[in-house]
């Protein structure tokens, strides 16, 4: 699969405007109308049939913000989405991310199972020791209402990292 830029990618796809006239779509375009698409791809019920499966919604679902977004994918039993939701919002290197909250929309949901996701505007993918902790808080919360914690997936950029395949959850 070729590699390309947000930049290189500028130039080659256009976008109309209010009056109908076709203009390059900005990197900021490109990107909602990628979050569209996964969306339409990912619908209720849709099996993540792969850790990569999760991960390439996820990268698509978070690239690219300039702010920490906490989002949590909401599970049946089978594993099938039954919701993706941006639960917190923060700033260019932290959000403040609430378990009660978290219960509260999984029992909400009635899901089985929860992948929990975040970026790093900075690029770097490596979990730091606050997603560490926070991901343990959340799991002994979730564990108390019989949810599981599947993964928590870190997306800096086009990089993931996920502390199921590290070993960390």
């Amino acid at each position: 699969m070729s590699q390309l830029s947000i930049s290189s990618l500028d130039a080659s796809l256009m976008v109309r405007d209010a009056k109908g006239r076709y203009q390059p779509a900005t990197a900021d375009q490109i990107l909602e109308a990628a979050r569209q698409a996964i969306e339409h791809k990912m619908q209720r019920g849709a099996s993540f049939s792969s850790p990569a499966a999760v991960k390439e919604y996820l990268r698509t679902k978070l690239a690219g913000f300039e702010h920490e977004v906490f989002a949590v994918l909401f599970l049946d039993a089978r594993h099938c989405l039954i919701d993706y939701a941006e639960m917190f919002r923060g700033t260019i290197d932290g959000a403040s991310v609430y378990p009660r909250e978290v219960v509260k929309e999984a029992l909400r949901l009635n899901a089985a199972a929860v992948i929990v996701s975040h970026n790093h505007p900075s690029g770097n993918p490596e979990p730091s020791a606050a997603d560490r902790a926070l991901t343990q808080r959340l799991k002994e919360a979730l564990a108390l209402v019989d949810v599981r914690t599947l993964d928590h997936i870190v997306v800096a950029g086009s990089k993931t990292t996920s502390f199921a395949e590290r070993g960390l959850i």
